[in-house]
């Protein structure tokens, strides 16, 4: 847990190190059908299709998604599906894509979603974290698979990347149509903003967030978080931490860029990340299995570790070797695709409920 503060405190300094605060606008970006095609962060493959779609949360916001489907499939059989969730504060044109294309190229169909209030997806104020409703929105997906005719229901299974990793594990506690889950460098958030406030830190934030939500309604506006660069940049500025220099490696270089990827939230957002422990019921989700995915040098491990040990047999941790955090987000070289077919091929398959 020393470790967890530790890795907080340096995300802390990494954001006034890097970023500058912006205000929130009410205004979704929206991107032509050029611009979408321009901004994936990586190539279709010429094995699948992608379609965009959409569909509701029992909130009744629109979540946006792509959904990857084999180009072999056969739409009069049944087959297994998975619902893939980006990194905190990332979209689906990035690492959840590669996700679901890679599962997709497998014969899964595959959907990567945007969370709510976030990238295409519905909801307003803009850029809003909430540990329920990003909890919420994959079973949003578990219930839009079981529409599509060749979706097998008994069938469904999550990944969920970075932050995702954790409130993927959050929806398979209570919603049980979720068949078997598997995180990559997982990250819980809720956790990670508890651990970095200890007794007169946590009173002074939460007087902070208090005077912030004032703010905001005096504004008429939500203040954000720092942001990463709007454009990308060619070089990761001198003098961050081994940790900042990762992230904005990714986000704020073209490896990872994205317009609607910018890395803010409110910063009220707080208030639900602190108050939500999203894994206090890990254990609940045997006899469903769980695979955690994580790099051997991941800043994050200790979240996969935290985990894996909380959960339930049956589970499995497994280490890439020599892979950092955001090395799990795109290194095709690394990610352990054949690993993560073979854990849902054993444990979605047909007659296994």
């Amino acid at each position: 847990m020393k470790q967890i503060s530790i890795l907080i405190a340096v995300w802390l300094i990494f954001c006034s190190q890097v970023l500058a605060q912006k205000t929130q606008t009410e205004k979704k970006f929206i991107m032509t059908q050029t611009a979408q095609t321009e901004y994936y962060t990586f190539k279709l493959s010429d094995k699948v299709t992608r379609q965009s779609v959409t569909y509701p949360n029992r909130y009744g916001i629109t979540v946006a998604a792509d959904l990857y489907l084999p180009k072999s499939i056969d739409t009069t059989k049944n087959y297994a599906a998975l619902i893939v969730g980006t990194p905190y504060g990332g979209v689906k044109e990035q690492g959840a894509g590669i996700y679901a294309q890679a599962m997709a190229e497998r014969g899964f169909v595959a959907i990567a979603f945007d969370e709510s209030y976030n990238g295409e997806s519905g909801g307003t104020t803009r850029r809003v974290a909430s540990s329920d409703i990003f909890t919420e929105d994959f079973s949003a997906g578990v219930d839009y698979l079981g529409t599509l005719p060749y979706v097998d229901r008994q069938r469904i299974g999550v990944i969920g990347l970075c932050g995702s990793g954790a409130f993927s594990l959050a929806a398979a506690q209570v919603d049980t149509r979720i068949k078997a889950v598997a995180t990559s460098s997982m990250v819980d958030m809720s956790l990670a903003k508890r651990m970095s406030l200890t007794g007169d830190q946590r009173k002074k934030h939460l007087d902070q967030l208090a005077e912030q939500r004032w703010k905001d309604v005096d504004n008429g506006t939500a203040q954000l978080t720092p942001e990463f660069p709007a454009h990308p940049v060619d070089r990761v500025p001198e003098g961050l931490d081994p940790m900042a220099s990762e992230f904005f490696e990714y986000y704020g270089m073209k490896r990872g860029h994205h317009p609607n990827s910018k890395g803010a939230f409110t910063v009220t957002s707080d208030m639900s990340l602190i108050n939500f422990h999203l894994l206090d019921d890990v254990y609940t989700i045997s006899p469903r299995p769980i695979l955690f995915v994580v790099g051997e040098k991941a800043f994050s491990k200790m979240f996969s570790d935290d985990a894996y040990n909380r959960a339930a047999q049956p589970k499995e941790l497994y280490v890439v070797p020599g892979a950092r955090h955001i090395d799990l987000y795109d290194r095709t070289d690394l990610i352990p695709f054949d690993k993560l077919s073979s854990f849902f091929n054993e444990h979605l398959k047909a007659g296994k409920v």
